[in-house]
């Protein structure tokens, strides 16, 4: 009796292990973002719904953004020309701006045109992507002079 109860001990000891194993792989792998959420394109039809802001059309009075600059962290000083394409941010060697920031996530956020604005969407970062001092919780119209946080760094759009 004690060497059967002594083996499911053992037994059920090395599923533990496993289900750990298995947590720790399936959290680094939605921390890199692999596969489908590696987006950098348009807006999809379904975020569009969610998100009709996204497609409202720029006010004519309204300034667009022409430049990004990192005002905080380990790049500040740095301006970025904005060329009407996506900008990834994260600690991936393949986003296009990559942070060496500790609390920034492997593809962290990412900044996009839509008609003559931008927006800001967090990729399922671990820390989140904040504008001021909110949180996103979903892609969200950035104005020139608007703060962008993701981790220690700081970013502002200039018109």
């Amino acid at each position: 009796m004690n060497d059967l109860v002594l083996s499911l001990f053992r037994l059920g000891f090395l599923v533990l292990i496993w289900l750990l194993v298995l947590s720790v792989v399936g959290s680094m792998r939605r921390d890199l973002a692999i596969g489908s959420r590696a987006r950098t394109g348009k807006p999809s039809a379904r975020a569009l719904k969610k998100n009709p802001e996204l497609a409202e059309p720029e006010p004519a009075a309204r300034k667009a953004a022409t430049s990004l600059q990192i005002l905080e962290g380990p790049l500040a000083g740095r301006i970025i020309q904005l060329q009407g394409q996506p900008l990834l941010f994260g600690r991936a060697q393949d986003a296009t701006i990559v942070l060496e920031d500790d609390y920034a996530s492997g593809r962290h956020a990412r900044l996009f045109p839509q008609g003559s604005r931008w927006f800001i969407e967090d990729l399922g970062s671990t820390n989140g992507t904040f504008v001021g001092d909110s949180q996103l919780s979903r892609a969200q119209a950035v104005e020139p002079g608007q703060r962008i946080r993701i981790g220690k760094t700081v970013l502002e759009l200039k018109a």
